[in-house]
């Protein structure tokens, strides 16, 4: 079955709404194909798809000699210095919380293992979220959730690459979408990328659908504040497939795309390798069943700077030290450094992980 029909069959036989897919070696892009409700140039929400290209703009700075890796990160953002260690919540929403030991460094923050939280995975960010009341999406509140653990002392899926998008902006002095447009869109020719869905992309945008129990989908409204308090760098990009392959592409090609550098190479090499140690990724247990199941990982996944790694093979798949990660509505891509590959693959489906 050649992979355009297999697309095809998956939404024939409800498994997706829509799908769309390219891939591409170091020669240049080898596939493109969609189905149903989406098609190759549907402007789709990537969510978290986005924390690489934010790590991409913080090793930019990294380059620059702005910052450095392991300086702490409170040099460059003060407030990030005022997070503290949550100890308990207590049936009443009383929060207990000390200070912490060490300081955040962007490595803790591309890595995962700066204590911070998400929790839509986490009980205890989760019961922190519950006991504050709702906190304002796209906000330095959505920010300011306690650290589980000492930074550098395990992996925890988390808002930390929120904070690193916070640390181009201080370092940058621009706002993280002049940023981003100026450093990576613009040189790597990707105009269907940004915080905001431009006019030429709102006819373009995809809706984002829901699973039915008894089956089928729920086409919604769904959109993120197009005028957010912050522009969150790891969560809040509108893509398109095409565009992403382009971004994925440039890390394939050490940093430089059709002649294009953004990134030295071994500033790629530094950000494919494991930058954690001894710490391994973990599954993550979900809080918010509608947004996302349950996640388990191969044992022994690591996590470089902004992406998470393979640590074997997988024969006729993956090489062992390929890139990858996805985005909550079921958007995915892959970086094989060995084989040459690339690949993005998306649907506009929640929850994720399905």
């Amino acid at each position: 079955m050649s992979i355009a029909d297999s697309l095809k069959q998956a939404v024939e036989a409800g498994d997706v709404p829509g799908v769309a897919a390219m891939a591409a070696t170091a020669n240049g892009k080898i596939f493109e194909g969609a189905a149903g409700a989406l098609k190759s140039d549907s402007v789709i929400w990537i969510a978290s798809m986005t924390k690489a290209i934010t790590g991409a703009a913080a090793m930019q700075m990294v380059e620059q000699g702005k910052f450095g890796l392991d300086t702490p990160a409170a040099e460059i953002l003060p407030e990030i210095a005022r997070k503290e260690v949550l100890v308990s919540v207590g049936a009443d929403g009383t929060v207990k919380t000390r200070p912490a030991k060490k300081p955040i460094t962007l490595r803790h923050l591309l890595t995962h293992t700066s204590g911070m939280g998400y929790d839509t995975w986490d009980a205890d960010i989760f019961r922190y979220v519950q006991a504050k009341g709702p906190l304002k999406p796209n906000s330095m509140e959505m920010l300011s959730t306690p650290l589980l653990a000492e930074p550098g002392e395990r992996w925890e899926y988390s808002i930390s690459i929120d904070w690193a998008g916070l640390m181009v902006e201080a370092a940058s002095g621009m706002k993280l979408d002049r940023y981003m447009k100026e450093n990576l869109f613009d040189p790597l020719r990707m105009p269907d990328t940004g915080f905001r869905i431009g006019p030429a992309m709102r006819p373009r945008k995809a809706a984002v659908h829901v699973r039915k129990d008894v089956g089928g989908f729920t086409a919604t409204d769904h959109e993120l504040n197009q005028a957010p308090e912050v522009l969150m760098g790891g969560g809040a990009l509108y893509s398109t497939v095409g565009d992403y392959l382009r971004f994925t592409r440039m890390i394939l090609g050490q940093g430089e795309l059709e002649g294009v550098r953004v990134l030295k190479p071994e500033t790629v090499a530094l950000m494919s390798k494991n930058a954690m140690g001894e710490v391994s990724c973990r599954p993550l247990k979900s809080q918010i069943p509608g947004r996302s199941t349950d996640m388990n990982f191969v044992d022994g996944m690591k996590w470089g700077l902004s992406f998470m790694i393979n640590p074997q093979d997988f024969p006729g798949r993956r090489a062992a030290g390929s890139l990858s990660w996805g985005g909550l509505a079921n958007s995915y891509y892959w970086i094989d450094p060995v084989k040459k590959v690339t690949g993005v693959w998306a649907t506009q489906l929640l929850p994720f992980y399905d």
